[in-house]
């Protein structure tokens, strides 16, 4: 009688390589600003109208604070750019897009910044908006020579195990800045073995959801005489 040969164990996959720096996070803080401020207004105006009115007016306040709230936060606190050494993740209003280094084709900045994948499709980077005042503001300053200070004023969170030196050089305006910063990283890490992946588009339905409900609700109240 023969005993069974025991097969070896299968040895552990190794975990994805953590990234070797937290993600740089970039926000319009002007965006921000102006959603705090709307935000507060609708509050203030809704709770009065919740707390005074007659009626229907309480309903429809509450309903329209549904489908202004969501969306006004969705388009101005929401919206942000996380980079780091092996993917790029865009929180648009609606939509969070991952996208691995090496999926990304090139950044394209006009009117507006966005990516655009190795397919041909492209995403807006709703936190990095373009300013054609900030440039001009840095094309006077660039005429006049006024180098210092190029990097550094940007409307992001850099989260890094080191600060960055300040650097010499062409003034840019603050959206330009950081689409050259993510360019950089792009051509470091485009070709890692580590930034290999398949892009992810996710919607946001703990937005919609919410202001959907809302529009419902706000159009029965106002379709009942």
């Amino acid at each position: 009688m023969t005993t069974p040969d025991h097969q070896p164990p299968a040895p552990d996959l190794p975990n994805p390589p953590e990234p070797q720096f937290k993600d740089r996070v970039y926000r319009s803080p002007s965006g921000i600003a102006g959603g705090v401020l709307l935000l507060a207004i609708a509050a203030w105006l809704g709770i009065d109208a919740l707390v005074t009115g007659e009626g229907r007016t309480p309903w429809i306040a509450l309903a329209t604070l549904l489908v202004l709230g969501p969306l006004v936060a969705a388009f101005t606190l929401r919206p942000a750019v996380y980079a780091n050494e092996q993917r790029l993740r865009i929180r648009n209003p609606f939509r969070v897009i991952t996208l691995p280094w090496g999926t990304v084709e090139a950044f394209r900045s006009g009117y507006s910044n966005e990516v655009l994948d190795k397919s041909g499709t492209k995403y807006q980077l709703w936190s990095v908006p373009v300013s054609l005042r900030a440039r001009n503001r840095a094309a006077r300053k660039e005429a006049r020579g006024d180098t210092t200070g190029a990097r550094g004023r940007l409307g992001q969170t850099r989260q890094a195990p080191h600060p960055a030196p300040q650097a010499t050089g062409p003034v840019r305006a603050p959206g330009d800045q950081i689409v050259d910063e993510l360019r950089e990283l792009l051509a470091a890490h485009g070709k890692d073995p580590q930034a290999k992946g398949d892009v992810s588009v996710r919607w946001a339905y703990e937005v919609m959801a919410p202001a959907a409900a809302g529009a419902v609700l706000l159009a029965i109240l106002l379709s009942v005489a």
